[in-house]
């Protein structure tokens, strides 16, 4: 049997003390990409306007994720990066042009002075985007990435409990902000509930439905294909629910080959923005999905969860009881982006239908109790 994770998280470990009391109130958050990242640290935003009310937050943020974050009421401004914009002049050594480019950029980061700027990616760029911000004070995890001069502190993610998001609520514990909790959820504004309604009614009539998340941009996180198409089966015999298969537009290929493999799958890759797909999501009746940004989302909204993990592992507590993590370590997991297996994912190939349907169980069980 694989792993069936406790939900609920351990005790926080202890933090550093915090630095002293601080007059900061505009605060910079830069996690520019990465679905299921910006959703883990969305809790950073919540926690900074509790402990300091009046104080501004900023995310900066790649343009697929700008309205997603408008739509979170803790984030009072997003700054949207042209990242994609930047590549292809350096790439076509449009030198003069990017400066021009990263220089308005720096101004417009500089018109409104940052106080705090939270680099919770730890990458050489989002470095080199804190220093552009100006801001005085500027705190970013340690990585074996160059550019730690960029920050004036470079901190640990903390102990490895495990926790989902448990990195970016050790930040807010080392600043002092923590106080009672570090809140998971999403924001998810009428209007996509209305639009996501009219595309489930045209597609599935008014029923409930379960959510497949099964598809990531690397192999060694993906489920093998047959077991979906027999999960859906299962999960539409015995819970009577249809399966919505949600993703982005550059999973559409895998999506419809997925989908051709049985008739319970109702085929919605690429249709939906990523907030009509957080409102699909929230009318789950179960979902189920890989190591992928909207199977964190459906997490931090408290839907009946099953996560499969093998070649990554983010996290095994989930903060909620109804979701669960299956993971069956081997001695090479998790390999992250460095596969030893030539293509055969063994940890992935060990979850069964059996251990995911045992797991639909169990949390569909905890959501009825209510």
């Amino acid at each position: 049997m694989p792993l069936l994770t406790d939900p609920s998280p351990p005790a926080p470990a202890s933090s550093p003390q915090p630095p002293a009391g601080t007059d900061a109130r505009r605060f910079l958050i830069i996690r520019p990409s990465a679905i299921g990242d910006v959703v883990m640290a969305l809790p950073m935003a919540a926690v900074i306007k509790k402990a300091l009310p009046g104080a501004c937050v900023i995310w900066l943020a790649e343009p697929y994720v700008a309205d997603f974050l408008r739509a979170q009421p803790t984030v009072d401004e997003v700054l949207v990066w042209p990242k994609s914009r930047w590549k292809e002049l350096l790439k076509a050594r449009h030198v003069t042009a990017l400066a021009r480019d990263v220089s308005a950029f720096r101004r417009r980061l500089k018109s409104q002075p940052i106080d705090v700027a939270l680099d919770v990616q730890g990458l050489l760029r989002s470095r080199l985007l804190a220093a552009l911000s100006g801001a005085r004070r500027r705190v970013g995890f340690a990585s074996k990435e160059p550019g730690r001069f960029f920050m004036t502190e470079v901190i640990s993610k903390g102990p490895r409990t495990r926790t989902i998001g448990t990195e970016y609520e050790y930040m807010v514990r080392y600043l002092g902000l923590w106080e009672d909790g570090f809140p998971m959820g999403v924001s998810v504004p009428q209007e996509a509930f209305e639009r996501a309604q009219g595309l489930l009614t045209e597609t599935l009539g008014l029923q409930g439905y379960a959510v497949f998340a099964p598809f990531t941009t690397r192999p060694q996180k993906h489920w093998i294909r047959q077991r979906w198409a027999n999960l859906a089966q299962r999960i539409a015999e015995e819970q009577n629910l249809p399966i919505v298969l949600l993703g982005g537009g550059g999973d559409a290929e895998a999506a419809e080959q997925l989908a051709s493999l049985s008739p319970r799958m109702v085929n919605l890759v690429g249709r939906t923005t990523l907030l009509e797909s957080a409102a699909i999501l929230q009318g789950a009746r179960l979902v189920v999905g890989v190591d992928t940004g909207l199977t964190h989302m459906a997490v931090a909204l408290k839907r009946p969860t099953v996560a499969l993990f093998g070649a990554t592992c983010p996290y095994l507590h989930t903060r909620s009881d109804r979701a669960l993590v299956l993971y069956k370590p081997l001695p090479c997991s998790p390999c992250r982006r460095r596969p030893t297996c030539n293509g055969a994912f063994p940890c992935m190939a060990a979850l069964h239908e059996d251990d995911v349907m045992n797991a639909a169980r169990r949390v569909l069980a905890v959501s009825a109790e209510g």
